[in-house]
């Protein structure tokens, strides 16, 4: 059997899991499809799915560090409540977009509120955790 190869344009089933079980994502009723070696996934599926024969199912471990890396306390920051316009809502767990200093647009989660300031979380959502992976390699659409 031909196995996955750097280049190669794969089409995956997947479903994405925390270590408690909690599952975060999956591939739902299509496949994802991404070019091994080109950085669209996260790298330790990426390298996980190199190697692998078409047909064949696995599961691994994605350690932090290869998933959205380790959550950085720097990206935590505290706004008065006074800068967020009232019609925002500021409820535990809501996502909203704010910019850097530079004026890049960053996606923050709410993870704190009081009357006087907002807390905002600029990490990914899965930073700082380890993800399990259930993957099926379904195809090689084009090889390299």
């Amino acid at each position: 059997m031909t196995q996955a190869k750097n280049g190669d344009t794969v089409r995956i089933n997947y479903t994405g899991r925390l270590a408690d079980g909690t599952q975060f994502d999956s591939s739902g009723s299509e496949p994802l499809q991404f070019k091994l070696g080109e950085g669209q996934v996260i790298p330790g599926l990426e390298t996980h799915v190199e190697g692998m024969e078409v047909g064949a199912k696995s599961t691994v471990t994605v350690p932090a560090d290869a998933a959205y890396g380790p959550h950085r306390p720097e990206a935590v920051m505290t706004v008065d409540r006074a800068r967020v316009p009232d019609n925002i809502n500021v409820d535990i767990g809501t996502r909203l977009q704010a910019r850097t200093p530079e004026g890049r647009p960053m996606q923050v989660t709410v993870v704190g509120v009081d009357d006087a300031s907002v807390k905002l979380d600029g990490n990914h959502p899965l930073a700082g955790k380890d993800l399990v992976f259930d993957v099926e390699l379904v195809e090689i659409v084009q090889a390299a």
